[in-house]
């Protein structure tokens, strides 16, 4: 049986970007469809229009319009895998929604041609008869390729509560004496894998000041558990033990010369049993390269096939 999970997350989430906030007038997805003639930057509502038109496509089962909505180089990350353009166009065809609501819209600009929006979406979807879990936080980028926008990227995350603090632990773990020459010695570059190491560098060793000078002012996180400012991302990472995390299946997309994307796997100690997949986008500003997007995704492995489904 093909990945449930991943297959209904990723139309879901292409669903969720599609619906507009409560407060928003829908547009004509007639519209929606046609590229942009201009490379300036959209608007939020234009954004989440965009979106709106993704969702359109799924409802008709017009799968041919909803791959001229994806960039040939688009990925989605799940929770049980991270899934190519064919991979998803091939998976959608399995899935039946129903029923979806969104909140907490959040839009991004990266710059003119690049811009991420994220949500929460309550959904009623199903894939062989199997309901898909939900709510759910969900991340979209779309790039501007010649004129016409598209989406490069989608991650969504069951909605969680904040797990406790680590036992004995009544208050964030304190920086390292000396944090000024680690942030000053850290100059990234274009190559976010390279940038991300030096992030977790800074996490295990704890030097949370070298770690938030990654960070774009503006920048955002999303996990189960919320969606956090640099503020709220600095906090967060110092209340948990990264000195033993591993990292590994590496995988970047380069959105255009001043913004890339890497995606890659995380393991923990005492964290998500099977680990969490982890996205950051990377931007560039005025020579200096900085994070300005990440989520968080708990591994879920699908569950095994019965001998009835793997005949399907």
């Amino acid at each position: 049986m093909k990945k449930i999970l991943a297959l209904v997350s990723f139309l879901v989430v292409a669903a969720a970007c599609a619906a507009p906030p409560t407060n928003r007038e829908a547009a004509s997805t007639t519209n929606l469809a046609t590229p942009s003639k201009s490379p300036t930057r959209m608007s939020d509502d234009e954004v989440i229009a965009r979106q709106k038109a993704v969702l359109e496509a799924i409802r008709k089962k017009d799968y041919d319009g909803f791959a001229n909505m994806l960039a040939s180089d688009q990925i989605y990350v799940s929770s049980d895998g991270v899934y190519d353009k064919a991979e998803n166009i091939k998976n959608v065809k399995e899935v039946d929604l129903t029923d979806v609501t969104f909140s907490d819209w959040k839009v991004l600009p990266l710059d003119k041609d690049a811009m991420v929006v994220t949500y929460t979406m309550t959904i009623k979807v199903q894939s062989k008869g199997r309901a898909i879990p939900s709510p759910l936080r969900a991340s979209s980028a779309l790039v501007n390729r010649n004129g016409k926008w598209l989406e490069i990227y989608h991650q969504d995350c069951e909605v969680k509560p904040a797990p406790p603090p680590p036992a004995g632990t009544n208050k964030p773990a304190k920086a390292t004496a000396s944090p000024a020459p680690m942030a000053a010695q850290a100059s990234t570059g274009a190559d976010p894998i390279a940038n991300e190491k030096m992030v977790w560098d800074a996490l295990k060793s704890k030097n949370f000041d070298a770690f938030a000078a990654f960070l774009a002012s503006d920048s955002l996180e999303v996990e189960p558990e919320g969606v956090h400012d640099k503020a709220g991302s600095v906090k967060t990472v110092s209340q948990f033990d990264a000195s033993k995390a591993a990292l590994s299946d590496w995988k970047v997309v380069k959105f255009d010369d001043d913004a890339s994307l890497v995606t890659y796997m995380v393991k923990i100690p005492g964290g998500a049993p099977d680990g969490e997949r982890h996205s950051t986008i990377w931007i560039d500003r005025g020579g200096k390269w900085l994070a300005i997007f990440h989520h968080g995704t708990p591994v879920i492995k699908a569950p095994a096939a019965t001998p009835a489904a793997k005949k399907m």
